[in-house]
C-alpha cells in the first residue's frame, strides 16, 4: 500500500488527481493529510476539519471497469467499506444516508466524494475521498456531527482506522472487479438511513413525506410518496430533513 503523508494540502483529492496526470501514479496510492484546507463534500459544498484531529484521505483508483450506468457501485462499495471498517473498531448506530454520508445515529460521522475520469478506453480512473471526524469533540455550531471519540468516549490510533478503511475497500474493489457485486450492492441498500421509515423531504423549498425504498443502480433515490407513487431523484435534487 502506497501511502504519501501530507502535513497540509488543499485538498487531497485535487493533490492525488494533478500527480497522477503528471505521472505514473501505482494503483490504490493513497494520499493522506493532517490538515486540508479546501476539502470539499458532494456538489462543491465544503468540508470543513480540525487540524490534526480528524482522518481526510484520499485513493486513486485505476483498472475497475465498470459500465457507466453502473458507476454508483463504486460510491456502494466505499461506503460499505467504511461501515465495514468502523464496525471492526466496535462502533454502533452505523447507517448511509444517500447517496454517501456516514452517519452514527442520526449524526454525521464521515463524508465520500468521488471524483471519476473516464478514458476514451472506457476505462476508469478514480479518486475516492474520505473524511471521518475521529478525535474533533468540539463542533460548535454543526450540531448534526459526531465523532468516533464522541461516539465511543475513547480516543482512536487516525492511521489505524485508515489502513481498516484501505483494507476492506480493496477487498470490495475486488468484488467489483470480478463481476461479484450483488452481495455489497445488498449491504448498501440495507444500511440506509431511514429506508422503509416516512420521513420529511424537501425539493424547491416544497415539503413532503416520503418512504426511502431503494436506490437505482445509477444512483437515483427510490422514494415512495404518500400516494404510493414511486419517483426517482438524483443527487441534490432533494433533500432529506432529520
Amino acid at each position: 500500500m502506497n501511502i504519501i503523508k501530507l502535513s497540509a494540502i488543499n485538498s487531497t483529492n485535487d493533490y492525488l488527481k494533478e500527480l497522477s496526470s503528471t505521472r505514473h501514479v501505482e494503483n490504490f496510492t493513497i494520499a493522506v493529510a493532517e490538515h486540508q484546507t479546501q476539502g470539499r463534500g458532494q456538489m462543491g459544498t465544503q468540508w470543513e476539519t480540525q487540524q490534526g484531529k480528524n482522518l481526510t484521505f484520499s485513493v486513486l483508483v485505476k483498472d475497475l471497469l465498470l459500465e457507466i450506468n453502473a458507476i454508483f457501485y463504486l460510491n456502494a462499495a466505499v461506503a460499505v467499506s467504511v461501515i465495514d471498517a468502523l464496525e471492526m473498531f466496535n462502533i454502533s448506530g452505523l447507517s448511509i444516508k444517500w447517496p454517501n454520508d456516514i452517519l452514527a445515529g442520526n449524526k454525521k460521522l464521515g463524508g465520500i466524494l468521488i471524483e471519476n475520469n473516464i478514458r476514451s478506453n472506457g476505462e476508469i480512473h478514480s479518486v475516492v475521498g474520505i473524511g471521518i471526524n475521529v478525535n474533533q469533540t468540539d463542533f460548535e455550531g454543526l450540531p448534526k456531527a459526531t465523532s468516533l471519540a464522541l461516539v465511543a468516549e475513547r480516543e482512536f490510533d487516525k492511521n489505524a482506522v485508515m489502513v481498516a478503511i484501505a483494507e476492506n475497500l480493496k477487498r470490495n474493489l475486488s468484488l467489483l472487479l470480478h463481476k461479484d457485486a450483488d452481495a455489497l450492492w445488498d449491504k448498501y441498500l440495507q444500511q440506509l438511513y431511514k429506508k422503509n421509515i416516512p420521513m420529511p423531504f424537501e425539493k424547491e423549498g416544497m415539503r413532503f413525506m416520503g418512504i426511502i425504498k431503494g436506490v437505482s443502480k445509477n444512483g437515483s433515490l427510490e422514494v415512495q410518496l404518500e400516494d404510493d407513487n414511486i419517483v426517482f431523484y438524483k443527487v441534490k435534487e432533494v433533500q432529506l430533513l432529520y
